[in-house]
């Protein structure tokens, strides 16, 4: 089993950046691609990034590009998202995910895909 907890979140004016964390516990992450997905109000969960186990693989979704990045430091059993230029629509809670294998881009950006979740945390930005 893994265990994800996320870190980072709070409120930030249209513009600001954050960094958000997820440390695992339970297993080490190395052999997992880990990634972030995020859930607005009154919405469906969305794909944000995944990198894989070694960093060397990154997918975005179009929303975000350009504007995060994600990262991980296996050494730390830790994953990261920074994000620049925040906009009101980023607004969502933030939840950190890893999957047992790699897959096509296509794939990756389905919920179904991951093993492992984390309980979220909450990012605000406002206007």
């Amino acid at each position: 089993q893994v265990q994800l907890v996320e870190s980072g979140g709070g409120s930030v004016q249209a513009g600001g950046s954050l960094r958000l964390s997820c440390v695992a516990s339970g297993r080490t992450l190395s052999s997992y691609a880990v990634g972030w997905f995020r859930q607005a109000p009154g919405k469906e969960r969305e794909f944000v990034a995944v990198v894989s186990w070694s960093g060397g693989t990154t997918v975005y979704a179009d929303s975000v590009k350009g504007r995060f990045t994600i990262s991980r430091d296996n050494a730390k059993n830790t994953v990261y998202l920074q994000m620049n230029s925040l906009k009101p629509e980023d607004t969502a809670i933030y939840y950190c995910v890893a999957a047992r294998s790699w897959a096509t881009q296509t794939l990756l950006r389905y919920p179904g895909q991951y093993d492992y979740w984390g309980q979220g945390t909450l990012v605000t930005v406002s206007s």
